[in-house]
């Protein structure tokens, strides 16, 4: 069994290190699992020869927790985890959640708000020139200035607030290899400016080859329009065959550039990363404190593909792993897939085969392995590209294979289908193989919205694209002898819906005859096209004005109309409705979605008079306990 890499200094000299070359300080709790980045950063390091330490979770309250290995010979790498850690912490309503899924025992307050700034300003404190690199979601979708939805202001680029030095942003590989090989080789971290998928901090732009001048901070912070302008230029320069340099002005700081992205993975180099010796399980440490939730949600999953070129407004993996698709082999799949089937706890269902868009195993069109992905125009929005290549084939494939293997009694696929894009794909034995193998009742989709309108904003395909989906999926069932179900996903107040599309958008629900038990309120994250049109009111890629559901009550109105059926949800329905002009739907007609007030006040009324009957009921049996007359 592989060790797992140290966690004190009493490990490192059990492995015989004098000195780690690399500390890594991270928000979650060690797992050493390639779903989780530190792991595969960490590992990918120790591959190359690098020496790395692990700093789970340390107490931010404390110096000495970050001094446990000492002064690293050629750096700190900080990440706040896998989540950001704003998003971990609150809800859409900046409420604090309950748990934290990646740490032990589901415990909350083990890291803090804004892990990355935090970690970094504890480590600047006590190790002044030691070079700090910051990697991972957080970090990564804060490069540049940025809105912040907790603090609801526009904020700097997280390297002029940690105190940081690099970022290496996206999935890292990469870039940390490059930046490692630079520290080796007595290159000053300063003059690391040359690093695709990096951002670094200068004073000026002299060594920067023909850079895009975003924009200042002072000028995107004081003006919506020019943060929408600046936001437009970012996105448009998130590939990495065709991206400029990004430089961003900070007054006396000088400039934060941003290097254009790293190139994506080949395959050959996916199936590398996901070789490296991983023990796949949770560090023994937290043993006693009832593992990691993350993992077991997890643990029998396949990633088989990075990417995703479907482009919707409300995600930020444009920004982070980008839109070109990079994929394992069969052959790095299978092999992973028959290790699982000798796990004791394995059941001999696999949970999920997929990423981000989970029947994606090809690039859009072939023209992006060499010149990358069009600046100004999406691959399935608003409608598919004449040079969308639509193939499930390979998917197929794979899955045939994996439902193949020895110990497996089923292959299940969780994180999502592209309803669009099977559509558009004239062969149907993916549709038909999906209903047969690989749903358990009910396939989860996400059209997000009925209204064209809405849609629109979210760069989502039009309400028909998902009710074509729906008859394939009816006549799949058909065809397979299944019966089984999509459920549809939902997103309340997205920038473009009014009261009136969220009226529409409940009597589909009425339609459908179910109410959604949870309800997706738009949560405005960082480097999102949809965040930027929520602070700024502008579509930044159009200039187009955009109406805006800001106000929590108005928010807390379009969530209850999608959960009309519930009671407590009654006033803020009704003033819903009242708002959009749509008082037709409160009455008695099959339509209605609720009741007028004077029935429900009569019921009340007749509730009372039966209550008060029966307390006089007693009282006369109180007095004549035998009854009979009197």
């Amino acid at each position: 069994m592989q060790d797992f890499l140290p966690v004190n200094k009493k490990e490192m000299k059990e492995r015989g290190w004098e000195q780690a070359d690399f500390v890594y300080v991270i928000g979650d709790a060690y797992v050493d699992h390639p779903s989780f980045g530190a792991a595969i950063i960490s590992r990918l390091l120790e591959s190359r020869g690098y020496k790395v330490g692990i700093i789970s979770q340390p107490d931010w309250r404390k110096k000495e927790s970050i001094q446990v290995f000492g002064e690293p010979r050629l750096g700190f790498l900080v990440t706040a985890g896998n989540m950001d850690s704003m998003v971990n912490h609150y809800t859409v309503s900046k409420k604090h959640r309950q748990k934290d899924s990646y740490s032990p025992g589901g415990q909350m307050g083990l890291r803090p708000d804004r892990a990355a700034i935090v970690y970094s300003n504890l480590i600047r404190q006590t190790y002044k020139h030691t070079p700090i690199i910051l990697g991972g979601i957080e970090a990564s979708l804060r490069r540049m200035a940025h809105y912040d939805y907790w603090e609801n202001k526009v904020k700097h680029s997280i390297l002029i607030d940690s105190g940081a030095d690099l970022i290496s942003y996206g999935m890292g590989e990469h870039s940390i290899i490059e930046i490692a090989e630079s520290l080796e080789s007595g290159i000053p971290v300063e003059e690391i400016t040359y690093i695709a998928g990096t951002v670094f901090k200068c004073k000026d732009l002299d060594r920067v080859y023909e850079p895009i001048v975003l924009p200042s901070y002072e000028e995107v912070k004081e003006d919506k329009k020019t943060y929408a302008d600046s936001f437009a230029i970012q996105y448009q320069n998130t590939d990495p065959f065709s991206a400029r340099p990004m430089a961003e002005f900070y007054g006396s700081r000088g400039y934060v550039v941003q290097n254009p992205p790293a190139l994506p993975l080949s395959q050959e180099e996916m199936d590398d990363v996901y070789a490296l010796p991983y023990t796949e399980r949770v560090h023994p440490m937290y043993e006693k404190q009832g593992g990691i939730p993350a993992l077991e949600e997890i643990k029998f999953s396949l990633t088989s593909n990075r990417g995703c070129f479907g482009g919707c407004n409300f995600c930020a993996l444009t920004f982070h792993q980008g839109r070109i698709l990079q994929t394992r082999s069969h052959e790095s799949l299978i092999e992973e897939a028959e290790r699982m089937t000798r796990d004791p706890e394995f059941k001999g269902y696999i949970h999920d085969v997929g990423g981000p868009t989970a029947d994606f195993r090809q690039p859009s069109c072939q023209k992006q392995l060499t010149k990358g992905v069009c600046k100004n125009r999406q691959c399935l929005f608003p409608e598919p590209c004449k040079n969308l290549k639509v193939d499930h084939s390979d998917y197929v494939t794979l899955l045939r294979k994996l439902r193949q293997i020895p110990g497996v009694k089923k292959v299940f696929i969780r994180s999502g289908v592209r309803f669009d894009y099977v559509v558009a794909d004239r062969d149907k034995t993916f549709l038909n193989e999906l209903v047969e193998h690989h749903v358990s009742g009910q396939l989860r989709v996400a059209p997000e919205h009925v209204s064209d309108q809405v849609l629109k904003y979210m760069g989502k395909p039009c309400h028909s694209v998902y009710e074509e989906f729906l008859r394939e999926y009816d006549k799949a069932n058909k065809r397979t002898g299944r019966q089984q179900y999509a459920v549809p996903y939902f997103m309340s107040s997205h920038p473009g819906c009014t009261m009136k599309e969220a009226v529409k958008l409940a009597e589909y629900v009425r339609d459908l005859g179910f109410t959604p038990e949870q309800v997706q309120d738009f949560y405005p994250t960082p480097s999102t096209l949809s965040t930027c049109m929520y602070y700024t009111g502008i579509h930044p890629l159009t200039g187009e004005k955009v109406y805006v559901p800001r106000n929590p009550h108005e928010k807390a109105i379009q969530r209850a109309l999608m959960q009309y059926k519930n009671p407590e949800n009654r006033e803020l329905v009704l003033e819903g409705l009242k708002l959009a002009g749509r008082m037709d739907l409160v009455g008695y007609g099959p339509k209605c979605l609720i009741r007028p007030i004077r029935e429900k006040q009569e019921k009340k009324n007749g509730n009372d008079r039966r209550n008060q009957n029966r307390k006089t009921i007693r009282n006369v049996h109180k007095k004549n306990p035998k009854g009979g007359r009197r």
